[in-house]
């Protein structure tokens, strides 16, 4: 598995009909710090992740293990939200809380 920041999504209005319904966001690569390093990948959304969010996300044949990628066409898909890394006893990177985050201004 890998460590991704959601960075923006994929609209199609035509696609496979077994892959109706599905999110498409872009994922970039980070460390586990959360910094980036480098690269980009397409991956399909199972757990409601957002922009900005460090999500954990797994490839090729592993990527068609849940149960909305199962035998279906995806090389990439996103099976969780990251809130904390933890590395021997110290947190590396921690997820902002909502109420902490800064105001989005429009």
């Amino acid at each position: 598995m890998l460590l991704g920041k959601v960075v923006g999504t994929v609209v199609c209005d035509q696609k496979v009909s077994n892959m109706a319904g599905s999110k498409f966001l872009i994922v970039e690569k980070v460390d586990y710090k959360g910094n980036t390093c480098g690269g980009y990948e397409i991956a399909v959304d199972a757990v409601g992740a957002g922009t900005n969010d460090v999500v954990l996300y797994t490839m090729e044949s592993s990527a068609r293990q849940t149960g909305i990628t199962k035998d279906r066409p995806v090389d990439a898909v996103i099976v969780g939200i990251v809130d904390t890394v933890e590395l021997s006893g110290e947190a590396k990177f921690q997820k902002v809380p909502i109420w902490q985050a800064p105001p989005v201004r429009f």
